[in-house]
């Protein structure tokens, strides 16, 4: 692995400025880039190092704080550890912030980030990969499928609410593809029962997009989270193999 080089930047957006982390290898050249979205907890240490070992393997990455209108991260007081006890609490402060990043205002961010990648001089010429967490992978699909000509790749990690029934659902965006999708479930996890990942199979099958969607078996929502209990390391070190893989696919 590459050393890496991190720093905070803003990002100017049609709604403020989005604050930011964004790591490369430290050799100076453009790497391909990759647009990592953030799980509902947000930027903090856990994804920042998360990040650096993206970008150790060779990529320039850039992890928005999406929550930014109501503030820089962290846009909530987060434990070290998020344990059980902590969540509810947590999840009542964070769920006015989520509920107010519509699909449309999520939309239009994405353009504001995939435009300052364009101009990044870490970032090298061409489409990016989009990889989201929880929360995240929701978003990563919608990017894909509202700027398919900007996206290569894109891969979602124990991703909730991916394929309902509702009229604004990502895998509704699933026929706009053009990028390689991946995305990996957890075995218990409520926000994507089984009948939401029939779902998103049966649109990005019918779409002709190519794609794996597996479930990773024992892991719960939130596994990649090393700061909170929900981490399995084997379901985490599986879901690198897969996103690595992914990359130099498409890379």
């Amino acid at each position: 692995m590459s050393a890496v080089q991190g720093t905070d930047v803003d990002i100017p957006t049609d709604d403020g400025t989005a604050d930011a982390y964004l790591t490369h290898p430290a050799d100076g050249g453009p790497h391909p880039a990759v647009l990592l979205y953030m799980d509902a907890f947000g930027l903090r240490p856990r994804l920042r190092a998360m990040a650096d070992r993206l970008a150790g393997g060779g990529y320039t990455v850039l992890v928005p704080n999406v929550f930014y209108r109501s503030g820089r991260a962290p846009v909530v007081d987060l434990p070290e550890f998020i344990d059980p006890q902590a969540r509810p609490d947590i999840f009542q402060r964070l769920g006015p912030i989520m509920k107010s990043l519509t699909p449309d205002r999520a939309v239009r961010d994405a353009d504001a980030y995939l435009e300052w990648l364009a101009r990044a001089p870490e970032a090298a010429e061409g489409p990016v990969a989009l990889i989201g967490y929880c929360m995240g992978a929701g978003l990563a699909l919608r990017t894909a499928g509202t700027r398919p000509d900007r996206v290569a790749a894109v891969a979602g990690f124990h991703g909730g609410n991916l394929a309902t029934e509702g009229p604004h659902s990502p895998h509704l965006v699933a026929g706009n593809l053009t990028a390689e999708a991946y995305f990996a479930h957890a075995d218990h996890d409520p926000g994507m029962p089984p009948e939401q990942q029939e779902r998103l199979e049966a649109a990005l099958t019918a779409a002709g997009v190519p794609h794996r969607c597996e479930v990773y078996a024992g892991a719960h929502h939130g596994y990649t989270q090393a700061d909170t209990a929900a981490y399995d390391e084997k379901a985490t070190e599986r879901h690198w193999e897969a996103v690595f893989d992914l990359l130099k696919r498409t890379f």
